[in-house]
């Protein structure tokens, strides 16, 4: 039972470092070939947010938004690779994938036997 006890602070530990890690990483996405670029973190924060003046058409708004989802989504899902090669299997015990459920996120990690 020590031993489970053990191994669970041992993936915690591990866990927390890759979080800490990922923190500190930015991946950038980008859409319309390059006029907009989002930045986010490792663990998916927007951090930046580049809009070309070219993209800026006053009466086509409607397609920058788009640009600009688009390139979140594209800088979110670069964020999420880095954090499955970061984390590897213990990314498998986040809720709904990424780091939402992990150690210090909202959900929560779970453990065997509900350690923590």
């Amino acid at each position: 039972m020590g031993s489970l006890i053990q191994q669970a602070q041992q993936m915690q530990q591990q866990m927390e470092a890759a979080q800490q890690e990922l923190g500190e990483v930015t991946v950038t996405g980008t859409a319309g070939g390059g006029l907009v670029e989002a930045s986010v973190t490792g663990l998916g924060e927007l951090t930046g947010l580049r809009i070309s003046p070219e993209a800026a058409d006053p009466t086509d708004t409607e397609t920058l938004a788009d640009l600009v989802i688009a390139a979140i989504r594209d800088a979110n899902a670069q964020a999420e690779a880095l954090q499955q090669e970061k984390l590897g299997p213990l990314a498998a015990l986040g809720q709904g994938g990424g780091l939402g459920g992990l150690a210090g996120g909202p959900g929560g990690a779970t453990f065997p036997l509900g350690f923590q």
